[in-house]
């Protein structure tokens, strides 16, 4: 047995079999994979093996059309049928919501060449007669995806990874992880039966890895304790039946009819396909149990859990309501069993934090699905140093190491389970576990109407509604059009664009880079060229593909002392990338010094036409009158100020393009400082604004937000930001992104959308005859000029000013313009007005 290899893979179900399979074809010629007990023995073997394209993440999209395309491929590299079976997948829509939600998805759908058709209920009664769809509104159907064999998937993935070069050992267990500096040694046990159960043996071996993946399943948090982690994946029981053949299902097959596509009654929390001439019934009930919180025990092995009819008895009559013929059949078979969940239903893959050559693929709940393409981009991520598409949205440092604990993750599991089939709104806010982390202000926010978001675990004001509202106000407001809360984020945007708001922005990421080091370490890490000490800049890190890993402003203190500033979703995946970013150029620019000060200082964004007057009244200077000039507090600046007896480190700008402030105060001043400037505001009209207003604001200046328009798979230069890239100088990732050149470009477009909706930025884009030229990566109204807009990615060719394109919104194209940089005051001019 090898004890020396480039990559050890730990885990041998269709997740692990998948990456050794991708590293071995993208060329690691010496690969391992190393499973406990047998291929597929975890919760591989009793998966339903369904392949659902439908998914409202842009890279996860990605990943399930990778493995439906992928898996038809496998039988002719490997001789081994995967078990295929493309009948299609059928989601009905029983409300216009639902057709509503179909909608917004099969745009997004678009944008990643999934393909899809509509039907009506009549068309699917003549296709499929023993579906009852009498209240059925219409329905979504993938021709292209089904079912497929979860272990014989597996299986084939894994003779293709041996045909590959690389090895698979069955019966070894990974049970301690030590990094010597260079590699990964990985002692293992072998496991011998006993008694029925698998239990550790005598006999040890230690296998060193340059690179190690972990692709444990149900045991993620037995691997995470191994390495320190602390992750959020945990499995919750999912429970199917297979019943007796039907009758009416069996005649129907017999006089020559295909098979049935899986059908997918998502108001009914439910699936249904064939089986042998009867069915299968998957759910998605509420109250499904997390379990194995702190790691699978020893005895369960290829186990189930009890069935719990009474939890799925909803769901088991809504399946004979659908499909009336089943009412005939008996239970023939039952299975409930782990399958692990993460608190957004996405899996975990990409570099473990605070870990060199530590890579990570956990928390699959669509495990079959997601499969093949995660072995396929996570294995560009490690061969080449970066995915085709953006992972971040996958990436396991979303929820910050530091607050996550089991608990929140098991509560949270819980939930996202339920809401598989709920209504997936892009307003939605989820209960579970709220408010956990809240700034001293938030009791004040919530008295005063405040409708909060959720942000790394953070509770940010979303819009502020009627102080009367009750609880479940912002969850009736939701909508894919124009909801309830539409019309409050419209009075906020205006309170700024012509009075003065106050928006809290507590949950930014903030990093204080200091010592001998730090100076010339962010010159190498960065775009954009320092600022001089009291002056900030905008800049960004990139990938080493050259492509926008992170977004900074950075407030220069002193000659060797930074503030930087990113965002608050964001803000293990930015600390991580730039702790070991300063781990490896230490040694070459001498002492650099990192600390996280996020929870030491609060930010308030005071912006708007009279924000000078707010502060006037309660600014603590010698001459007030002139304390906040442009003369003495330039645009682009910092200072220390005193507002009554709070200190705060002021910077002039503003998300919003309007003149104003970031209010950076020490956190156990908070509640002082919301008093002092809610009265000073009172006789300006200040108003409180929440995220949603800012994001349309933010919009009509056309800047770019990290996860949206700025992210790992396009560079600065194609986000058509080039103030902002200092190109005299050397910086990490430069070389390839001026190699890259402009591939596509950013945009801003104003939209005549309908009149009771906006683009959410997951729409696709259309040139005037009709050819897809790009997409949205965000959305939302201008109350500057009453109608929707947008920004996006197009083709460089058609990215002019003045290009009529179109936009597909709610089934239909709406026509659309390419408008300036900044259509609302292009010249900065309110942003550095005097007084």
């Amino acid at each position: 047995m090898k004890t020396n290899v480039k990559a050890l893979v730990v885990g041998g179900g269709a997740v692990g079999t998948s990456i050794a399979y991708h590293l071995a074809k993208a060329g690691w010629d010496d690969v391992m994979l190393l499973e406990r007990d047998e291929l597929t023995s975890g919760s591989t073997w009793h998966a339903a093996g369904l392949l659902p394209l439908f998914n409202m993440s842009f890279a996860t999209t990605h990943i399930h059309k990778y493995s439906v395309d992928f898996y038809k491929s496998l039988e002719e590299e490997t001789g081994l049928n995967a078990g295929f079976a493309v009948v299609g997948n059928l989601r009905m829509a029983q409300t216009d919501e639902r057709m509503d939600e179909y909608m917004l998805y099969a745009s997004t759908a678009e944008t990643c060449d999934v393909p899809y058709q509509w039907m009506t209920p009549d068309e699917i009664k003549e296709k499929w007669p023993l579906i009852r769809t009498e209240d059925l509104k219409g329905a979504l159907y993938h021709h292209t995806d089904g079912y497929i064999n979860p272990a014989d998937v597996t299986m084939a993935m894994a003779k293709g990874a041996r045909q590959h070069g690389a090895v698979i050992e069955r019966k070894w267990q990974a049970d301690a992880f030590h990094w010597n500096g260079d590699a990964w040694e990985v002692t293992c046990t072998k496991m011998v039966e006993k008694g029925g159960n698998l239990v550790p043996s005598d006999e040890q071996i230690v296998i060193t890895a340059e690179h190690v993946v972990t692709a444990s399943g149900n045991h993620v948090q037995t691997t995470a304790k191994k390495l320190g982690l602390k992750l959020p994946a945990i499995p919750v029981e999912h429970q199917f039946i297979v019943m007796d053949q039907d009758p009416a299902l069996v005649a129907y097959r017999a006089e020559g009819n295909p098979e049935h596509p899986v059908i997918r009654d998502a108001d009914a929390q439910s699936y249904v396909r064939e089986e042998r001439g009867g069915w299968i019934l998957g759910v998605y009930e509420k109250n499904a149990p997390a379990v194995f919180e702190h790691g699978v025990p020893d005895s369960f092995r290829a186990d189930l859990f009890p069935l719990d009819l009474e939890r799925i008895e909803e769901q088991y009559m809504a399946m004979i309501h659908r499909v009336p013929s089943c009412e005939e059949s008996g239970l023939k078979d039952d299975f409930n069993g782990p399958i692990c969940y993460t608190p957004d239903g996405n899996p975990l893959v990409g570099p473990a934090p605070g870990l060199n050559n530590m890579w990570l693929a956990e928390g699959f709940s669509f495990g079959i699905t997601a499969a093949g393409g995660t072995g396929y981009y996570l294995a560009q991520m490690m061969v080449d140093g970066e995915a085709e598409i953006d992972m971040a949205s996958l990436d396991p440092k979303r929820y910050g190491h530091d607050w996550m604990t089991t608990e929140f993750a098991a509560r949270k599991n819980e939930e996202c389970y339920d809401h598989v089939y709920i209504l997936h709104h892009p307003d939605e806010e989820r209960p579970a576990c709220r408010p956990l982390r809240t700034a001293p202000a938030y009791d004040r926010q919530k008295a005063r109407g405040a409708q909060f978001g959720f942000v790394n675990g953070w509770e940010r004001p979303n819009y502020y509604g009627p102080l009367d509202a009750p609880d479940n106000f912002d969850h009736d407001a939701r909508s894919f059009r124009r909801g309830g809360w539409w019309q409050y984020a419209v009075d906020e945007a205006k309170a700024i664009r012509e009075g003065v708001g106050l928006i809290d922005a507590t949950a930014f990421a903030k990093h204080r880079i200091s010592g001998p080091g730090a100076t010339a370490f962010l010159d190498w890490f960065t775009t954009n060229k320092l600022p001089r000490v009291g002056r900030i800049n905008l800049t960004y890190a990139l990938t080493s593909h050259g492509t926008t890993r992170t977004e900074y402003t950075i407030v220069r203190l002193a000659e060797d002392d930074y503030y930087l500033v990113s965002a608050g979703a964001w803000h293990a995946y930015d600390e991580d990338y730039l702790y070991k970013a300063i781990m490896e150029k230490e040694p070459e620019f001498g002492r650099i010094n990192e600390e996280d000060v996020t929870t030491k200082w609060g930010v308030f964004a005071l912006a708007g036409p009279k924000a000078r007057d707010v502060l006037k009244e309660v600014i603590n200077d010698p001459d007030p009158e002139t304390a906040l000039s442009n003369k003495r507090f330039p645009w682009l600046t910092a200072r220390q100020i005193e507002l009554g007896m709070c200190p705060v480190n002021a910077i002039r700008v503003a998300y919003t393009g309007e003149l104003g402030w970031e209010l950076h105060h020490p956190m156990e001043m908070q509640n002082y400082l919301f008093d002092l400037l809610e009265k000073a505001g009172a006789k300006h009209g200040m108003k409180l604004v929440g995220a949603r207003a800012q994001n349309w604001l933010r919009q009509e200046k056309s800047y770019r937000a990290f996860g949206n328009e700025l992210g790992r798979d396009a560079t600065p230069a194609e986000a058509d930001l080039p103030r902002f890239i200092d190109l005299e100088k050397y910086f990490h990732g430069k070389d390839a992104m001026v190699a890259k050149g402009i591939r596509s470009k950013c945009v801003t477009v104003l939209i005549d959308g309908p009149e009771d909706a906006d683009p959410w930025g997951r729409e696709a884009l259309y040139d005037m005859d009709g050819n897809r030229i790009g997409r949205l990566t965000s959305g939302g109204y201008s109350v500057a000029f009453e109608k929707s807009i947008g920004m996006g990615y197009v083709k460089p060719d058609l990215a002019e000013v003045g290009t009529k394109v179109q936009v597909k919104m709610l089934d239909q194209l709406w026509p659309a313009e390419i408008v300036e940089d900044s259509p609302y005051d292009p010249k900065n001019t309110t942003i550095r007005v005097d007084g």
